[in-house]
């Protein structure tokens, strides 16, 4: 099964449908979003598409969300450098899963 797809799966069942507690879609901030916060490979800035489904989140409640499982598929570190080069301001110290972002 392809990384995005078990991603979307971890998502839906372990947070028991999280995009309606924080009203998005998993499914498009994956299929936007999926290639720029991958655990391998380099940083890349991120595209329009990405940014206009991650401008529209509530960031605080998809943490709630992260899963050890998918922190497995997912690059913390990407997150936020994607979040950031799409113009989002990360509080520092917060939580998002396991991880504490401390040097935002």
């Amino acid at each position: 099964m392809a990384w995005w797809l078990r991603l979307a799966v971890l998502m839906m069942v372990g947070s028991h449908w999280a995009w309606g507690q924080c009203e998005t879609s998993i499914p498009k901030l994956i299929s936007q979003c999926g290639q720029y916060v991958e655990g391998s490979g380099p940083e890349t800035t991120p595209s329009k598409a990405c940014c206009d489904v991650i401008t529209s989140l509530d960031i605080p409640c998809m943490c709630k969300y992260v899963t050890p499982d998918v922190e497995k598929l997912v690059n913390m570190e990407k997150v936020v450098f994607v979040a950031k080069s799409c113009g989002l301001t990360l509080q520092p110290g917060m939580k998002c899963g396991s991880t504490y972002f401390t040097y935002l």
